[in-house]
């Protein structure tokens, strides 16, 4: 039987150009000119006698004609790619992770020899930003997201549920405190927004009325401070767990605060792929320590 099937360029250039609603950023995720995404999606257009999108003075945006066709086409081009990648021998392709700048740049980034060197034809990509990438767009094949309170709205893997716990550089105070109250005399940095010291110190026995503020700094910075001794850091131990194993902080007190974790999120359907599959068993490897351990 004859299949009156479109030109495969053309059906990927319309597939990308519709989950993206942009020809741009359809042209830069399958390698191509911006004016090959067109002549394809008005060639299809064309083919099938309907208007697949509206120009508007943004961008552009599917017509019904063409949210119906993109419905289709996603899962039958999904399907063609997964029994491709099953037939191919090893993990090959680009993955891109999504995730928050620390967890990014502590947990992330020192275990990448490690992917490296076990799958060596996966082309890597983090994007490390506090913005939820949107997975129904595949904007990201894995999105490292934490939730404060409960699990996420979304099918996920818990990645982390380490307590947080107040972290100092040695040289802050060589002979190390004995009550929290002396502790909580220093300036104090902090990992997340809320009143987590407050709930620390609730937690460690003491009254203080923190009179002084706490610090919350962009990315990173709170931690450097910490590490450059200028004061105390509240976080969490997957996060510092190489700058206590180099020396560089020590931990203050064994009293950890509950406060959340971390997830691991796979697009719906990026599992079909070989390469995605096998970050997501890496990663899962990687931080088995952080996850339910007892402080």
């Amino acid at each position: 039987m004859t299949r009156p099937l479109p030109p495969l360029n053309a059906l990927r250039a319309f597939e990308a150009a519709g989950r993206h609603e942009n020809f741009s950023r359809a042209a830069e995720e399958l390698g191509v000119a911006h004016s090959a995404i067109s002549r394809h999606v008005r060639g299809l257009e064309h083919r099938l006698g309907v208007q697949l999108f509206r120009d508007l003075r943004r961008g552009v945006e599917l017509t019904s004609d063409g949210q119906s066709y993109l419905a289709r086409i996603t899962p039958a081009l999904d399907a063609i790619s997964e029994a491709t990648d099953e037939v191919g021998g090893v993990p090959e392709g680009r993955v891109t992770i999504s995730s928050e700048p620390l967890f990014a740049q502590k947990v992330l980034m020192p275990r990448l020899s490690s992917l490296y060197d076990a799958f060596p034809e996966i082309d890597l990509r983090i994007e490390a930003t506090t913005n939820l990438a949107d997975m129904t767009r595949y904007e990201a094949d894995l999105a490292v997201r934490f939730a404060h309170r409960g699990v996420l709205d979304v099918p996920s893997e818990l990645l982390s549920d380490r307590p947080l716990y107040p972290f100092a550089a040695p040289t802050l105070r060589p002979e190390g405190w004995t009550e929290p109250d002396q502790l909580l005399a220093y300036r104090r940095y902090v990992e997340r927004d809320g009143d987590t010291w407050a709930r620390w110190a609730r937690l460690a026995g003491s009254e203080a009325q923190f009179d002084t503020p706490t610090w919350r700094l962009e990315t990173r910075m709170s931690l450097d401070a910490a590490i450059l001794g200028l004061g105390v850091y509240l976080g969490s131990e997957e996060c510092v767990a190489d700058d206590l194993r180099e020396g560089r902080l020590v931990r203050c007190f064994d009293i950890g605060l509950t406060d959340g974790a971390y997830h691991l999120v796979p697009r719906e359907g990026g599992m079909r792929r070989k390469a995605v599959r096998a970050t997501y068993r890496w990663l899962m490897e990687e931080t088995e320590a952080f996850r339910s351990v007892p402080g």
